[in-house]
């Protein structure tokens, strides 16, 4: 019977003296990112979550002037007396855009949809995580698909899926429907994969120059 009454009153000194629970981190406001901004300059979009899974929200967000676009990551983070948010990678977007790019994040993972040009359109999609690194946390590319194709149908297209992470990659031409309602029916899809690299946010290569590339890798 002492055994257990000292083991109560431990538990109880353990509730007594327990840490005050983890201060929730602000986020960063969008007058904090007006703040950021050079002349000229506006905030096209932006989302918030968790990517780096440590609880605290973390912001994207997609600057856009008349003749730029560029996308920008800033992860939370925490040190033993600071809290805040850091930059962990920056991306170039085309700049005619038809839209404002699309950003999502689940499951630790950022999606950029973006589609950009004119009656002849590029609808490309980025894939990130994070990831550590010596010289802090970047952003690592795992996925990119890209099709280019005509608005009217006025002519075929092509399409890419490249899983990064896997080196697995899929291609197709897409040729105008010749009967029907307009649309495209997808022709000769080939499956390869390629060597798999490690490719960080700035480092991105052009959607549209991968997919001449690959679609026209023998």
């Amino acid at each position: 019977m002492r055994s257990l009454g000292l083991i109560a009153v431990f538990s109880l000194c353990g509730v007594a003296h327990a840490a005050p629970d983890r201060l929730a981190m602000p986020p960063i406001t969008d007058a904090m990112l007006n703040d950021w901004l050079e002349a000229g300059e506006e905030i096209e979009t932006r989302a918030d979550g968790d990517l780096n899974g440590d609880g605290d929200t973390d912001t994207v967000y997609v600057i856009a002037s008349p003749d730029a676009r560029t996308l920008r990551v800033m992860l939370s983070y925490r040190s033993e007396f600071d809290i805040g948010h850091s930059p962990a990678g920056e991306l170039k977007l085309e700049p005619d855009r038809l839209g404002a790019a699309g950003l999502t994040i689940d499951k630790g993972v950022l999606t950029i949809s973006d589609l950009t040009g004119g009656t002849t359109a590029l609808s490309a999609t980025y894939r990130y995580r994070p990831a550590a690194t010596k010289d802090g946390p970047r952003m690592r590319l795992i996925g990119l698909d890209a099709t280019v194709y005509s608005r009217t149908y006025a002519h075929d297209g092509n399409e890419m899926s490249w899983n990064v992470a896997t080196g697995d990659t899929i291609t197709s031409l897409l040729k105008v429907a010749a009967s029907g309602d307009r649309g495209y029916d997808k022709l000769h899809t080939r499956k390869f994969r390629q060597p798999v690299r490690t490719i960080y946010m700035e480092d991105t290569p052009g959607a549209e120059e991968e997919l001449i590339r690959l679609t026209k890798a023998k």
